[in-house]
C-alpha cells in the first residue's frame, strides 16, 4: 500500500469530511487529497525530485508538513522534518547528513534558513506557502502555494511503495549526537494500526494535535493514525496552554496527547478549573517518567489518562494502556502494542523472569529500517532481529510492563545497580521540588556515585542537606545521592525529556 491512498480513500468515501482544522482554515479530505496530488507534481516537475531524494521541512506545525509527507509517499521521496529549536550549525549538520536536496521553510524560520543556505550548496530553499520577493544572497526563494496554484498537472498515479523509506527522524538519544532513524511506509501503517487499537480510534474522533511533528510522538501517536482512520485533526502550530484549553472548549476534541511538562503548564493555567472537558475521552502521555501529579488531575475531571511507551525507532508506539485496561495496568505503561513483541533480557541477551530488571527489546513492522548512513549503529541497535531499546524495565506477572530507566543512565556503584528513576520518584513527590534528575558521576573508589539535580519551587527553603534527608530510611545508603545540585531549570528537548548528557557535561566540567 501507499500511504497517500489513505487520504484518497476518505476523499472518495467522505469528501466533505474535515481532515485538518488549522486556525480558521479547514481542509476537507477532498481538498487535502487534491493538495497532495498537486504538491507531488510540483516536487517532480518543478524541483526534479525523484525516488529516494530527501526533502527537509523546517517550521512549526502546519498542514504543509502533512501534505509534504503524503506527497513524498506518492513520489518515493523521503521527508526529513527538522527540529527548529536546534542552532543553525546543528541544522546544517543534519541537512548535510541527510543529503537533502530541498528545504521547505516555514514562516517563522526564514531567518534561520537564510543562515543555513550560506553554508549549504546542494540544498534549494522554498517557502512553505507564500511566494515573496525574498532571497538569500545566493538563492531565490519560490513559494510552494504559487507553484501549486499554477500547476496544470497533478500526480494521481499511486505506486505500491510499502517497503520504501518515507521518513527520516533525527534523534539524539542519550549522547546528543543525532542519528537519522529511517521509517518505511509499512512502519507508519503499522504504527497507525497500533494507535487505532490503543485509542479505539474511529472516523468520528477529533484529535487535538499540539506536539511538534519533527518528533515521532507528534506525527505518529495520534496525528497520522487519525488520518488513517478518517478522523479530524485539530492542528496547532505549537503549544500554548491557554490556546489548548480554548480549543478543548470550542473545537470539542475527543483525544489529545501531551508530555508531562505540557500537562503541568495546562493544569497550572487559570482556565483549567473552568474549562469543560466533557468531550475529551482520553489524554495520552509518555516520553518520560510520568508522576501521579500529571495523572490525577485528569482522573478528577473525568478524562482517562493513558500512558504510551516507545521511541523514534518504533514510530512512538510499542507498549501502551487502553481505556479497557487502564485500571488493571496502573503503575505500568501497559501491554505490548497490537503488532509488537516485547522481551526483557539480561546483559547476555537471555530472557529474564517476571519481575526481574533487564533491557527492553522490541520487534514489529513498526520498527525502523536503519540509521541513515550509519551501519555500525544500525547493527548494534537491531542485532538478532530485535530493537535493543537501551531502556531498562521489567514485566509484571500479569504481563504489564514497567519502564524504569535508560540503560545508559544506569548507575553501577561498587558493583550495585542504582536506577535513577527510583531516586527521582522520591524527589518529585516532595511538594517543594518541581523537577529532578539523577545521573552517575565517576568516582575513584566506587566507580560511580549518584548525583541529584533538583529544581525547587520559588517558595522553598530546602537546601542540599534537606534533599539528602528525603532518602533516609527509604533507600539503601549506597543509593543516596552523594552530591546535590540545586539548579534553576533542567535541560529538556522538545518532547520534554531531560537531556542527561547535558547534565553529564556539567559534571565533567565541574570536575575539571
Amino acid at each position: 500500500m501507499n500511504l497517500s491512498r489513505w487520504i484518497d480513500y476518505w476523499a472518495e468515501t467522505a469528501p466533505d469530511k474535515p481532515a485538518i482544522i488549522f486556525g480558521d482554515q479547514q481542509y476537507s479530505y477532498s481538498s487535502l487529497a487534491s493538495a497532495i496530488a498537486k504538491l507531488a507534481a510540483v516536487f517532480k516537475h518543478e524541483f526534479g525530485i525523484t525516488e529516494g531524494d530527501r526533502i527537509a521541512y523546517l517550521g512549526n506545525n502546519s498542514p504543509r508538513i502533512i501534505e509534504a509527507l503524503f506527497a513524498c509517499a506518492r513520489t518515493g521521496a523521503i521527508l526529513v522534518p527538522l527540529n527548529w529549536r536546534l542552532a543553525v550549525p546543528e541544522l546544517v549538520k543534519v541537512l548535510a547528513d541527510a543529503g537533502a536536496s530541498l528545504l521547505i521553510v516555514g514562516e517563522d524560520q526564514a531567518g534561520a534558513a537564510a543562515a543555513i543556505f550560506e553554508q549549504l550548496d546542494n540544498c534549494r530553499p522554498v517557502h512553505a506557502y507564500r511566494d515573496p520577493k525574498c532571497n538569500s544572497p545566493r538563492h531565490p526563494w519560490p513559494g510552494l502555494q504559487a507553484l501549486q496554484d499554477q500547476s496544470e498537472v497533478a500526480c494521481t498515479e499511486i505506486e505500491d511503495r510499502s517497503g520504501q523509506p518515507v521518513l527520516i527522524l533525527y534523534t539524539s538519544g542519550t549522547t546528543g549526537r543525532p542519528k537519522g532513524a529511517v521509517l518505511t511506509q509499512d512502519a507508519l501503517l503499522c504504527s497507525a494500526q497500533n494507535s487505532v487499537a490503543m485509542h479505539d480510534l474511529t472516523a468520528d474522533d477529533r484529535i487535538l494535535a499540539v506536539l511538534p511533528m519533527f518528533h515521532a510522538g507528534g506525527l505518529n501517536i495520534q496525528t497520522l493514525p487519525a488520518l488513517y482512520a478518517g478522523a479530524a485533526v485539530i492542528l496547532h502550530p505549537g503549544y500554548d496552554p491557554g490556546a489548548v484549553l480554548a480549543s478543548i472548549a470550542s473545537d470539542l476534541p475527543s483525544l489529545t496527547a501531551l508530555v508531562p511538562a505540557q500537562i503541568n503548564m495546562l493544569v497550572a493555567h487559570s482556565d483549567w478549573p473552568t474549562t469543560d472537558l466533557k468531550h475529551l475521552r482520553c489524554m495520552t502521555t509518555g516520553s518520560t517518567f510520568v508522576p501521579d501529579s500529571c495523572i490525577e488531575p485528569w482522573v478528577e475531571r473525568g478524562v482517562t489518562p493513558l500512558q504510551v511507551y516507545g521511541a523514534t525507532e518504533t514510530c512512538a508506539v510499542a507498549i501502551h494502556q487502553t481505556r479497557a485496561n487502564v485500571d488493571l495496568t496502573a503503575g505500568s505503561v501497559g501491554f505490548a502494542a497490537k503488532h509488537c513483541l516485547i522481551r526483557i533480557v539480561d546483559n547476555d541477551g537471555h530472557d529474564v523472569m517476571a519481575g526481574e530488571y533487564g533491557q527492553i527489546l522490541i520487534k514489529g513492522p513498526n520498527v525502523f529500517k536503519e540509521y541513515w548512513h550509519n551501519s555500525a549503529a544500525t547493527e548494534k541497535a537491531l542485532r538478532g532481529g530485535w530493537l535493543h531499546s537501551g531502556d531498562i524495565g521489567y514485566c509484571r506477572p500479569d504481563g504489564a510492563f514497567v519502564v524504569s530507566d535508560r540503560k545508559a543512565d544506569l548507575i553501577i556503584s561498587g558493583g550495585e545497580n542504582i536506577y535513577p528513576a527510583e531516586l527521582e520518584a522520591i524527589l518529585i513527590e516532595h511538594p517543594e521540588i518541581g523537577e529532578a534528575a539523577v545521573i552517575g558521576q565517576p568516582d575513584e573508589r566506587w566507580g560511580e556515585v549518584p548525583v541529584a539535580f533538583v529544581v525547587t519551587n520559588e517558595t522553598s527553603h530546602m537546601d542540599a542537606d534537606g534533599v539528602r534527608a528525603l532518602f533516609k530510611n527509604r533507600l539503601a545508603r549506597f543509593k543516596h545521592p552523594k552530591r546535590v545540585m540545586l539548579v534553576e531549570v533542567l535541560p529538556r528537548n522538545a518532547m520534554g525529556k531531560v537531556e542527561k548528557f547535558e547534565l553529564r557535561k556539567q559534571i565533567s566540567q565541574d570536575q575539571e
